[in-house]
């Protein structure tokens, strides 16, 4: 990718979006772009934090692995995201793992040299920042979940969170979301049991809280989820 189209690809970020072009062109002069092949890792829990990446296409899913190989799914990031939201003014390690889901481009900024800019630019700073804020209030909510909710109640609030975030509106208002998410990761989302994710959507499709067409994908009413959370 030549650095013109760098510079467009970073301008359509919301970070970036008010930065004019000489001040975009300090972010490109010191960007790269890379292809990445599905299943293989951007980096590994533990690498030297070195790069803050921005996704071009593609998804990528961020997760944690503890001493028994145990998976704990942070996030599933896409295009237009930037990743991780640690590293910042500070040294260290890469907190967790970055697998390729589908084929990506990624450009990558140096973290010290990105820094270096966003020192210049307190505008910029202030909007990273910004992210940061947001990403801690996600976690937050995350957290609270697991600590205030059932098992059941946190299926429900994981389908309407993903459903909002990679869900396709159909006409008649529902959301379809692919079936590019298996019982595993649901329950690695959550921190649960794939037996029980199973039971909660066979559960769910009975009581027709959500519908599988023949593709395996799933068929959501945001609302209709709401209603139940707010009913039990």
């Amino acid at each position: 990718m030549k650095i013109e189209e760098i510079k467009r690809v970073l301008s359509v970020f919301s970070l970036f979006r008010e930065l004019n072009d000489f001040e975009l062109t300090k972010i490109t002069d010191i960007a790269i772009a890379r292809e990445w092949k599905k299943q293989s890792h951007v980096f590994l829990q533990g690498d030297p934090l070195e790069n803050v990446y921005f996704i071009y296409n593609g998804k990528i899913k961020i997760y944690k692995s503890d001493v028994n190989g145990k998976e704990q799914i942070v996030a599933i990031m896409k295009k237009g995201e930037m990743f991780p939201h640690v590293g910042f003014f500070r040294k260290g390690d890469y907190p967790a793992y970055a697998e390729v889901l589908e084929p990506s481009t990624l450009i990558a900024v140096p973290i010290s040299k990105f820094e270096s800019v966003l020192i210049e630019n307190p505008e910029l700073c202030i909007k990273v920042f910004k992210v940061l804020g947001e990403k801690i209030v996600d976690l937050q909510n995350r957290l609270e979940e697991q600590i205030l909710n059932n098992t059941y109640e946190q299926i429900v609030k994981l389908l309407i969170r993903l459903a909002q975030k990679h869900g396709k509106e159909q006409e008649d208002g529902t959301i379809l979301l692919k079936s590019e998410f298996t019982n595993k990761d649901l329950a690695n989302m959550i921190g649960t049991t794939r037996e029980t994710i199973s039971r909660t959507l066979t559960r769910m499709k009975k009581d027709e809280l959500i519908e599988v067409d023949d593709d395996g994908n799933m068929i959501v009413d945001v609302e209709i989820l709401m209603e139940e959370i707010n009913l039990i």
